[in-house]
């Protein structure tokens, strides 16, 4: 019984190629294929949800930080 990527190699597509060169074939350009759809999907998601955040801060808690800080002796 032969694997999918053994089958996969067996397949002739290109009959005229030199032997000796190595190529990633069909299935390199499935995967490739298939890593470069996550990334997009994945890129997509973190803009979407970078929309989402807030980066403004409150001014009442920046003066309480700042004057907690300062009032602060090494």
């Amino acid at each position: 019984m032969m694997s999918a990527t053994a089958s996969l190699a067996a397949l002739p597509l290109a009959a005229d190629l030199d032997q000796d060169k190595v190529t990633p074939g069909v299935l390199g350009f499935i995967v490739f294929a298939v890593i470069g759809g996550a990334v997009w999907l994945l890129m997509k998601s973190m803009n979407k949800h970078m929309k989402r955040v807030d980066f403004e801060e409150d001014p009442q808690e920046a003066s309480a930080t700042e004057s907690s800080v300062s009032g602060q002796t090494p």
